[in-house]
Parts: structure tokens; C-alpha cells; sequence
């Protein structure tokens, strides 16, 4: 059920991505923050009640809140016209959560831990853009962070899930670096195509992404 879960993260992640990039236009992205963030919510409850007890079950499934309160937070901002400048603090606190979790996935020095250290890596570095986009208005950064965005979808989305749903054989350390590596070259090249700029200027954008 937790890959489940995190094929629809991909899905919202890619769409806000696209939203930022001015691909998906005005509220058009809110049912698929809305559908994902409550699946986000339901999932995690659904696994912690039914882990027995289970520690790891239980650490695992309380990641998920993470994203479900994101991607609500960003239905409220544009469904109400909201400041961006909350959600981008949460999101700061998103980036330490998502640290302390790929360090525990890190922990468990298996292929899947390794996988999901480095997609919680990922998740870090996004969620960091928005905070600098939204929190501190650095409003030049959008389209990369919309780029980011979108391919983060794919890869610590859309991939991972379908590899953990049905080719369990591909559940390797080598899939965590290729995934590594795939992350920091796009980031890299997205930025080298964008060529953000740093102004003095810039002001607070939305709560969308």
C-alpha cells in the first residue's frame, strides 16, 4: 500500500512541477493535491493501525503525513488565495523531517533502506527550494524548482513505485545509486539550462507548486 502511495506522489509532484512552470494554469492543479494529500493522510493511518506495533512499520508510515499535509497546505493556498510564506516555513520543516528520514533508511543497510535514504535525500533538496522560493521569495528560482519538481515525480515517483509494485529484482544498491545519480546530473543540468538569478528585488510568490 505504501508503494501505492508513492506512485500518486509522483503524480502530484509532477503536476505541481508543471504547474510552476506555467504548464498546468491557475487552480487546475488543486483536485490532484487535494485526491493525493487526503490518500496521503488515509495510507499512513491505515499502515500504523495495522502494524502491530511494529516500529518500522510505524516510522516508515509516519513519513507519509509529510507530503499529505503538503499537498493539502497547497490546496488551501490556491483554492483561498493564501501567503505562500507558511507553507514555505513547514516546508523548512519538512527538509529536517526528511533528513533524520533518510538517515534512518540509511540505518537499516538494505537495498530498500538504501533506495529510500536516497529518495527521502531528494525530497529534501525539493522541499528546501520552496521554502527558498515561497519563505524567502527568492521568486527566480520557480521554473527550476518547477523543473526539479517535475522530474522528481519520475524518478523518486513514478519509478521506484512501479519497481517495488512488480520487478522486486530490481529492488538494488545499485538502484539507489542510479537513482543518486540521476537526481544531482538533472539538477545540475536544469540548472545550467534555467540559469537562475539572485535579485535583491524579489518578492514572496504563492502557495502553489
Amino acid at each position: 500500500m505504501g508503494s501505492v502511495g508513492l506512485l500518486y506522489v509522483g503524480a502530484v509532484l509532477f503536476i505541481n512541477g508543471l504547474s510552476l512552470l506555467g504548464l498546468v494554469k491557475g487552480k487546475s492543479l488543486i483536485p490532484m493535491d487535494l485526491f493525493v494529500g487526503v490518500l496521503q493522510i488515509v495510507t499512513p493511518l491505515y499502515l500504523i493501525f495495522t502494524a502491530n506495533g511494529n516500529q518500522a512499520t510505524i516510522v516508515g508510515a509516519s513519513g507519509l503525513f509529510l507530503f499529505g499535509f503538503t499537498y493539502l497546505y497547497v490546496a488551501m493556498n490556491n483554492a483561498f488565495n493564501l501567503d505562500g510564506t507558511g507553507l514555505g516555513w513547514f516546508c523548512l520543516f519538512v527538509v529536517m523531517a526528511a533528513c533524520v528520514y533518510s538517515y534512518f533508511n540509511f540505518e537499516l543497510l538494505t537495498p530498500t533502506g538504501y533506495i529510500l535514504c536516497v529518495l527521502w535525500a531528494n525530497w529534501a533538496f525539493l522541499w528546501l527550494l520552496f521554502w527558498i522560493v515561497l519563505a524567502l521569495g527568492k521568486t527566480s528560482l520557480t521554473k527550476y524548482t518547477g523543473a526539479v519538481c517535475a522530474a522528481q515525480g519520475l524518478y523518486t515517483g513514478l519509478l521506484p513505485a512501479l519497481i517495488f509494485l512488480n520487478v522486486s529484482s530490481f529492488v538494488t544498491s545499485t538502484l539507489a545509486i542510479v537513482i543518486a545519480c540521476v537526481g544531482v546530473g538533472l539538477d545540475l543540468i536544469f540548472y545550467v539550462i534555467l540559469k537562475p538569478t539572485w535579485t535583491a528585488a524579489e518578492v514572496s510568490v504563492s502557495g502553489a507548486y
